[in-house]
This record gives C-alpha cells, structure tokens and sequence, in this order.
C-alpha cells in the first residue's frame, strides 16, 4: 500500500517532469534541474505554480532557491501544505 506521502512524491515528480519535459527515468531526488535537465527560471515559475494549483498551496517565490531538485521542491512544498 502506498502512503500519502508516496503518492504526494510521485505526484510531484510527474508534474516536474511534464514541465521540464523529461522522463521520470532521467530524473533523481539529487539530480539538478538547471544544471543536468537544462531547466531555466521560466520552468521554475513554472513549476512553482503548478505545485500551488496542484496542491492548494501558496509558496513564496523566494522558496525557488531551494526547489533546485526534487528533494528540494519536496521539502518546500510539504512545509507549505502542512504534511
């Protein structure tokens, strides 16, 4: 059985991958989005309000700093949602 938290990660992941249109496969929670997915400041703006549509969640823009992986925007985004 998957946990909420699981299901919240891989939430997360699809979502980022879709923006920076990549395969979940290419992607770990240490892999840098700018550096190795050639993200740029767009996708993370990007990102960022989509995670706050998607989850209901308000993220200050000065969160992006730290939204440079998936361990990062997982962190940002369970502080936001209370998780």
């Amino acid at each position: 059985m998957t946990t909420v938290t699981e299901k919240h990660q891989t939430e997360i992941k699809d979502l980022v991958c879709d923006i920076l249109e990549i395969d979940p496969d290419e992607v770990t929670e240490t892999s840098l989005f700018k550096e190795e997915h050639d993200a740029d400041s767009l996708r993370a703006i990007e990102i960022l309000a989509s995670l706050e549509r998607n989850f209901n969640v308000t993220i200050d823009q000065s969160e992006l700093a730290r939204m440079v992986n998936l361990k990062g925007v997982y962190e940002v985004v369970s502080e936001a949602a209370g998780w």
